[in-house]
């Protein structure tokens, strides 16, 4: 049982980010990642049990277990986020340019981004060659 007011509003802003993540899944554009992040440093701190709830729910759970256990990130599924992460961002900088909401500021930025998280694909945990 949550006794504390801060453990109550940080259990809530983790529900919130779970909420946040469940959105970014099926919305290109919005981050799951960095809210499951959130919502599991948020639960560690307010609820241990919404955290352990969390790494074991059937959507969210397979995005956590890399980050929270000791496997490291199979390369299939590093491929696969590759692939996905580009596809987005290729998506996003077209549609933009159709439109001509598009900056040259912006095409680095979101670039940019795309280059940071591929850097944090590529060399997070990664598996050991035999």
């Amino acid at each position: 049982m949550i006794r504390s007011p801060r453990r109550v509003a940080l259990a809530g802003l983790g529900i919130v980010c779970v909420g946040l993540a469940g959105v970014g899944v099926v919305v290109p554009g919005i981050p799951t990642t960095i809210f499951l992040i959130a919502a599991s440093y948020l639960f560690t701190r307010s609820c241990p049990w919404l955290e352990e709830k969390l790494v074991r729910s059937r959507p969210f759970g397979p995005y956590l277990r890399y980050l929270d256990g000791d496997q490291p990130m199979p390369r299939r599924a590093r491929v696969s986020a590759l692939l996905m992460m580009w596809t987005a961002v290729a998506t996003s900088l077209v549609w933009l340019w159709a439109r001509a909401l598009l900056s040259p500021t912006g095409a680095a930025v979101i670039v940019a981004s795309a280059c940071c998280g591929t850097a944090m694909i590529v060399l997070y945990r990664r598996e050991r060659a035999s």
